[in-house]
């Protein structure tokens, strides 16, 4: 576990004795659109760097503090390319990339005396990254998984007493992802992160 994902679980322990008795359960679904950190691998691949994003997960706290454990999920095909000389050539053979991050966030809801409760969170994420094709063996595809960490800020409107919706931007790094060989295409742009900057609106149900 990394150290981001510690102090993640250690947030909660901050919270003092009486207001753990007024923990609250709440479940939410959230969609987005993602812009990786690895522009020109993206793009060389899936034709642009960016693309939507559809998730939800479950969240615990008391009225200040919380913590959330979420999934996101982002897919999209492209086609291959042939790395030679330090040069990027597409292929005619199709190409899926499919990023799944699973995300421990620690967050603070800020006092507020309006309408809009503003929120900061900070945490730790394991991201499965898969490359695969129709027509590729399993040598060819790839299937890994990496750890890395994000940062969040957004804002929750209350609808109802059990309803509410959220926007929210996040920003993750996830360094050391693609590998830096010369035949690679992280390696021709020296593109290692397969973080990004997402944009999110939510739907939160629960007290």
């Amino acid at each position: 576990m990394t150290r981001v994902a510690v102090a993640t679980l250690a947030l909660l322990l901050l919270v003092p004795c009486t207001s753990r008795a007024q923990i609250s359960f709440r479940g939410f679904g959230d969609v987005g659109l993602t812009v990786f950190n690895a522009t020109q691998s993206f793009k060389a691949i899936l034709g642009k760097p960016s693309g939507p994003v559809f998730g939800g997960g479950v969240e615990f706290g008391e009225r200040q503090f919380f913590l959330s454990l979420g999934a996101q999920r982002f897919r999209r095909t492209g086609h291959r390319v042939f790395v030679f000389e330090n040069q990027v050539f597409p292929l005619d053979v199709s190409d899926t990339i499919t990023v799944t991050p699973l995300e421990l966030t620690g967050g603070y809801r800020f006092r507020s005396s309006g309408r809009f409760i503003p929120y900061a969170g900070i945490g730790g994420s394991w991201i499965k990254f898969e490359e695969t094709s129709a027509h590729s063996t399993e040598a060819d595809d790839v299937h890994e998984t990496h750890a890395g960490y994000h940062l969040l800020g957004g804002v929750e409107v209350p609808l109802r007493r059990w309803l509410a919706a959220a926007v929210d931007a996040q920003w993750s790094s996830v360094p050391n992802a693609f590998g830096d060989s010369p035949t690679s295409v992280g390696g021709v742009y020296d593109e290692h992160d397969v973080g990004g900057f997402t944009l999110r609106a939510k739907i939160v149900v629960g007290r």
